[in-house]
């Protein structure tokens, strides 16, 4: 039998800011999932991310188990990586230890390939992961800060916003390679990217840079920032944590969750409508921004993520924005069938396998 007519089965692993997400296919097909919510005090409790392994790591060994039904491969989330270019790579130590390390920054999606190679070794089974949060395909001017000692990187939520531009590329009636959108990943962190024939030539540092989010500062005015850093008043870590993970949304109004904050407008909260609207604002902003390095000239505007399900946020930056194309949004992300597709590919023998 040909690998690409067997049944193969796909353990997938996300772990993203406030969630693990897992699912399980067959082929194309999803037989389970789940999505398990970490409420922020019991995420609070832990003092980095990779305290949290041990908790992801059951979760996720203890649901694949009730199955019953060995995998054929485990694939996972990519992290904060080395820059590399997309595809599908097979987690090596390499890897393990450099997302170990935080290479490029501290986020949870550092621990979902040692949580899959982990899994895939009980299992006797191959261990993926696909186009990383550190692919790679900025234009020259992009990789410019300001100051040499600072280069601007590229790290964005590569994995679905490929899968999104594909859908939108469909949707015109024209090939990824001959279209041009700018792409606004909305979720616990916000990557806005101009994708020009396929590729992200350009993109905001989710960690520290574009609109603020649920739980990040984005972009912020630099000389009072160094105040707050040389104040004595905060620890590295401290400032750090302020930065990502208790900023936006979370600084704010106390809450990184869209939902409570909607209600909280329907309730007639003039500060959380007031707040949520400059997050609308600061994103209308950011995608005008990278429409420039398209020079205008773009098919659509697509919104993703998870916010991109919040009617009033999508509506406050699509009045801002419809003027340079038409917008579209596929609320959610589909990271999930694109982790497992990836996989399948080279379980299929379709592309082989990359070394990180």
């Amino acid at each position: 039998m040909r690998e690409s007519d067997k049944n193969h089965f796909v353990f997938v692993v996300n772990t993203g800011s406030t969630s693990t997400k897992l699912a399980f296919f067959s082929n194309t097909d999803v037989v389970s999932s789940a999505a398990i919510r970490h409420k922020q005090e019991e995420l609070e409790k832990f003092h980095s991310i990779w305290e949290q392994f041990e908790l992801r790591a059951s979760i996720a060994s203890n649901w694949l188990s009730e199955l019953e039904q060995p995998p054929s491969a485990v694939v996972a989330i990519g992290g904060l990586l080395r820059p590399v270019v997309g595809g599908t790579y097979r987690v090596n130590d390499r890897m393990i230890a450099d997302a170990r390390s935080n290479l490029q920054g501290e986020h949870v999606s550092n621990l979902a390939c040692a949580i899959a190679k982990m899994i895939a070794d009980e299992y006797d089974c191959p261990a993926f992961t696909v186009d990383p949060v550190s692919v790679d395909e900025f234009e020259t001017p992009a990789r410019y800060s300001g100051h040499p000692m600072v280069t601007r990187r590229s790290l964005s939520h590569a994995l679905n916003i490929h899968a999104v531009t594909r859908f939108a590329a469909a949707k015109i009636g024209k090939s990824v390679q001959e279209s041009n959108f700018v792409v606004a990943h909305l979720g616990g962190g916000i990557s806005i990217v101009p994708v020009k024939h396929g590729k992200i030539v350009d993109a905001n540092d989710a960690s520290s840079d574009g609109p603020f989010s649920p739980e990040r500062t984005g972009g912020l005015p630099l000389q009072q920032f160094i105040g707050v850093c040389f104040s004595g008043d905060f620890s590295e870590e401290e400032v750090r944590k302020m930065v990502m993970g208790k900023g936006g949304l979370s600084a704010y109004l106390g809450t990184n969750s869209a939902r409570d904050i909607e209600d909280l407008i329907n309730k007639g909260d003039s500060d959380a409508r007031e707040v949520y609207h400059a997050m609308a604002y600061q994103i209308a902003k950011e995608i005008g921004a990278m429409a420039t390095v398209l020079k205008g000239e773009i098919d659509g505007i697509v919104l993703t993520g998870g916010l991109a399900s919040s009617k009033i946020l999508v509506g406050w930056i699509d009045e801002r924005v419809k003027f340079m194309a038409p917008v579209y949004v596929f609320p959610g992300e589909d990271e999930m069938k694109s982790l497992a597709l990836g996989a399948l590919r080279v379980l299929r023998g379709e592309e082989e396998a990359l070394e990180y």
